[in-house]
């Protein structure tokens, strides 16, 4: 630290030394103090605010939170976060330094994304991208406290539109149109009656079935990254799962595979990409008339299906990979009887009062 009076403006200019919350060594100047007791008082009050301060600019923090969490991330899912970040976040934030950023910022920003034509969820996802940076500081850098907690996030979690989905016999009448096309007419085959998502279906070798137990074994997802195809693990822990398979399906793909005898075990079996997966959707459903959906929704048919016969929310979710909370949530208008079935009880209590 060091004090030094300006003898032509009879003032005292300030310098001091402090490391902030990344270690790093830093000097501060403040010019202006009438007496040498101000500028000493100003010291001892700086020095208390800025222990472990978050000065860096957020665009320099980003670099910082690339850096830490770049090495346990998917390739997918690190190039959506640096997407969102680069293209919602940094243009606002970016020149702000992160202990200046307080919740009314938060507020400006969520407003300008109002006006934006994005969806509830997307919105929600680009808030959740915001605030994971925050929690990084907090946690890591000292940052107080996340101003989001206080404005919260705009947005939903859950889709505001209708849940599209097929019943049975709508697929039954889909996949008809695409008997003449082997590779399509399995692999929608498997999303429906499995239920496993459309990466987990391109990921899929003839090493994944165990056909004298049934089973579908789901231990890697596909992607494709910049040309690239890209291999990795299932998108959650409970991804990683065991699927039964119906009798019918079973003999199916134990047939479909025996036509294909160059196959090696460790080769993919659908080498197609999703964007012909959604052609041969456009195509069948153009040709038979069914509405058309997402193939994801394909995933949600086969939740449908599986609660209208009956199955609890646990049981679904160790097929589908969710934990059983996330059925409840995201399905829930589709147990029609559960709300019945509580009023049945009650009546029949209230019967023997």
């Amino acid at each position: 630290m060091s004090i030094s009076r300006d003898e032509k403006l009879g003032t005292y200019t300030v310098q001091v030394w402090y490391r902030d919350a990344l270690g790093e060594r830093r000097k501060k100047t403040h010019r202006g103090h009438k007496t040498k007791a101000d500028a000493r008082r100003w010291e001892a009050d700086f020095l208390a605010s800025c222990e472990g301060r978050l000065e860096m600019r957020f665009e320099d923090f980003i670099k910082t939170y690339y850096r830490d969490v770049g090495p346990r991330l998917k390739p997918g899912t690190k190039l959506t976060k640096e997407a969102i970040i680069g293209k919602y976040l940094l243009p606002y934030f970016g020149e702000m330094r992160m202990c200046d950023i307080v919740p009314a910022d938060i507020v400006r920003w969520e407003n300008q994304l109002l006006a934006r034509d994005l969806s509830d969820t997307y919105l929600h996802t680009v808030c959740n991208q915001l605030s994971a940076v925050f929690n990084h500081a907090v946690r890591f850098y000292r940052l107080p406290s996340n101003p989001m907690l206080v404005t919260g996030k705009v947005g939903s979690k859950k889709p505001t539109t209708e849940m599209s989905f097929w019943t049975a016999d709508e697929f039954e009448a889909f996949i008809g149109a695409l008997a003449n096309k082997p590779e399509s007419y399995h692999a929608f085959m498997l999303l429906y009656w499995t239920g496993i998502r459309e990466g987990e279906l391109l990921a899929l070798r003839p090493m994944d079935f165990d056909f004298e137990r049934g089973l579908l074994m789901v231990r890697r997802s596909y992607s494709r990254i910049k040309g690239e195809d890209v291999i990795g693990t299932p998108k959650t822990r409970k991804s990683r799962r065991d699927v039964l398979m119906p009798d019918f399906l079973r003999d199916e793909m134990e047939d479909y595979l025996s036509t294909l005898p160059d196959l090696e075990l460790e080769d993919r079996i659908f080498t197609m990409t999703k964007h012909k997966l959604a052609a041969e959707m456009k195509r069948g459903c153009a040709s038979t008339g069914i509405k058309r959906i997402r193939i994801h929704d394909l995933r949600h048919s086969h939740v449908s299906l599986l609660i209208n016969l009956g199955f609890s929310a646990n049981a679904i979710a160790d097929r589908m990979g969710h934990e059983s909370a996330e059925i409840t949530e995201n399905y829930s208008h589709l147990f029609p009887s559960t709300q019945r079935n509580l009023v049945d009880a009650l009546n029949e209590v209230g019967r023997h009062e």
